[in-house]
């Protein structure tokens, strides 16, 4: 007999359960084992005390009084997830317990005390507490966004569904897949056979579909869910939202009207650009041709004597048509440029400028000019106007030169790597008359021109024409001069093309 009761001290000692038990009319502690010492948490000298003189905070907690009951009563009482305000190291900290008072017997069936039973439950309290607050917060949000949820039962069918997706869908009583395929407008069905197909094999459904209302109008909705599996990776559940995106459908369409229409309207602000040109191209180049004709022949009439004036004016109508025929060439070239897809091969850059060598032969004679040119490497673009690119470079390099000294042209190249694409720098370097820096971005502004058209010929398109290449090409361009110290246009062109036109 001894040593059962032993045997019972030591499983009440060491279990892990909190326990108690307390007698008489004031609950004097008659037992606790070192777990429910530990809750308490007001020393080892307990033993004989009062439940109230040990924890007096609980007078007002009604716990003293739940325990005197089961006293009197002999009926146990049970609490679940109970707030109870223990006072531990001079502090009262907040505690959610799972407790009971059980009542004790002897031989002639009365209470002759109380066993106190509890778990503290707190950090299991405050996590189901976080749960309720992050569905809550779940839910409002999910309220406030217009959004719905639903859940639908694989094995039922049943269709669970909250927030705003009846409101969405229209529907009222129970949902049904049955309803829900009849509100679909027939045209979008097939969307939805293939978004559940599809989420058979990755798992996910998102389709956009038209929902039918009962006064025929029509509502945009935007259906995301995902497949919940079980344990076997069979599916159970579908989870998902639904989304009004009526608004945001009726936009999109406004907005492709409108691009629409912007589109027509660049389109015809293309052509007239285009129609313009070969008016320029066709009906303005034959009358400079024949005031060309025509003033040269006046000029070599010999029967007619020209004074001094007369032979000025003569040469004036001649760089004037001059002039026209170049800055009408130079508008053809630059307005149509963008209407002509061209195809992309490997260009000899070396044998390109060898022929725009040629093609400049006079003027580099007649300045006396001297030309560096390092070996090049080959690239990928439109060869016509590579061709035209270097050509209104060079030209430019010559043109504006110091009239005390001839021009002095270094072209050279450098490989570099832009974000993992290998692109070819080319320089073209002169020793000419510069520019100030103010003036880097307006050299490539189309008619922009710098110096008097009696100081340097041109129309102003020349290195507009040549940024509209090199962008044609992926590229870009730069320019570093100094005023009075000569200019370096930068040139940088990837080695190969994405397509193979441009």
């Amino acid at each position: 007999m001894y040593d059962n009761v032993m045997l019972l001290k030591d499983i009440v000692d060491n279990t892990p359960l909190p326990i108690a038990v307390y007698v008489g009319n004031e609950l004097k502690v008659e037992l606790a084992n070192p777990s429910m010492i530990k809750t308490w948490g007001k020393g080892d000298q307990v033993i004989g005390k009062k439940y109230l003189e040990i924890l007096p905070e609980i007078e007002n907690q009604k716990i003293f009084d739940e325990a005197l009951g089961v006293f009197k009563t002999g009926i146990p009482f049970h609490a679940k997830d109970k707030k109870v305000d223990l006072m531990i190291n001079g502090f009262l900290k907040r505690h959610y317990f799972n407790y009971s008072f059980i009542p004790l017997f002897d031989k002639e069936a009365k209470v002759y005390g109380v066993m106190n039973t509890g778990v503290d439950v707190t950090d299991l309290h405050q996590a189901k507490q976080e749960v309720q607050n992050s569905d809550e917060r779940l839910r409002m949000a999910i309220d406030s966004s217009g959004m719905g949820t639903y859940e639908i039962d694989l094995a039922t069918k049943k269709i669970t569904a909250c927030g705003n997706f009846n409101d969405i869908w229209s529907i009222e009583g129970e949902i049904t897949n049955e309803k829900l395929i009849a509100k679909l407008h027939p045209e979008d069905l097939a969307l939805r056979e293939k978004a559940h197909q599809e989420a058979k094999l990755t798992g996910k459904m998102s389709y956009e579909a038209r929902i039918v209302n009962d006064d025929s109008s029509i509502r945009w909705v935007k259906i995301d869910g995902k497949i919940i599996k079980d344990e076997n990776g069979n599916p159970i559940t579908i989870i998902g939202i639904v989304q009004d995106i009526h608004e945001q459908k009726q936009f999109e369409e406004e907005l492709k009207k409108q691009v629409a229409e912007n589109t027509e309207e660049l389109q015809r602000s293309n052509d007239d650009l285009l129609h313009f040109a070969n008016v320029v191209s066709h009906d303005l180049k034959e009358p400079v041709r024949k005031i060309k004709t025509f003033n040269s022949l006046l000029r070599n009439e010999s029967e007619t004597i020209f004074n001094e004036n007369s032979k000025k004016y003569l040469n004036k109508v001649d760089q004037s048509a001059e002039r026209m025929q170049t800055i009408i060439e130079g508008i053809l070239a630059y307005s149509t440029l963008d209407k002509k897809t061209q195809v992309v091969k490997t260009i000899n850059l070396d044998e390109v400028i060898e022929n725009i060598k040629t093609d400049l032969e006079l003027i580099i004679k007649e300045k006396g000019a001297i030309l560096v040119i390092s070996e090049l490497p080959k690239i990928e673009g439109a060869p016509i106007l590579i061709q035209q690119l270097f050509y209104n470079l060079i030209s430019n390099a010559l043109k504006f030169s110091k009239a005390d000294q001839p021009p002095r042209v270094i072209i050279s190249s450098v490989m570099i790597n832009r974000n993992g694409q290998d692109f070819l720098e080319i320089s073209i370097k002169d020793n000419g008359i510069g520019l100030d820096s103010s003036n880097y971005e307006k050299i490539f502004t189309a008619f922009e021109r710098l110096h008097s058209k009696d100081q340097y010929e041109g129309n102003g398109l020349g290195l507009a024409l040549c940024k509209k290449i090199v962008k044609r090409h992926n590229g870009d361009i730069r320019v570093i001069a100094e005023l009075d110290n000569g200019a370096e246009f930068i040139v940088a062109l990837p080695l190969k093309q994405f397509k193979d036109t441009i």
